[in-house]
């Protein structure tokens, strides 16, 4: 369900946002919680710092939309709250490998 989710999510934002702060934005993973009712969606962001504010901004404002969008595309009974984590290394190095596995237990990092 989480690669379907990330599929969609991805699709959203790329194509069918008229946001111009989301253009850059990459959806990398979506890691479910236990019981499903949060979604971490780890997202690639633009480089620069202010670029990032916005595109975060931006998914912030969005949220209602996509998760809205993602319960009628994916067929979900509850739609998760979801929370978008930058995904802010390219090679998926050890940090974002730990961050995986604190998400997919169920305690994110504060």
């Amino acid at each position: 369900m989480a690669e379907a989710m990330r599929e969609e999510l991805s699709e959203l934002i790329r194509f069918e946002s008229s946001d111009p702060r989301l253009a850059e934005i990459e959806v990398t993973e979506v890691v479910l919680s236990t019981d499903a009712r949060r979604a971490d969606v780890l997202v690639r962001l633009p480089e620069q710092a202010a670029a990032r504010a916005h595109a975060m901004e931006g998914l912030e404002h969005a949220k209602g939309y996509l998760r809205h969008q993602l319960a009628q595309r994916v067929d979900l009974f509850r739609a998760p709250d979801l929370r978008f984590v930058p995904d802010s290394q390219l090679g998926g190095g050890p940090d974002l490998g730990r961050l995986r596995r604190r998400l997919r237990r169920g305690r994110p990092k504060d």
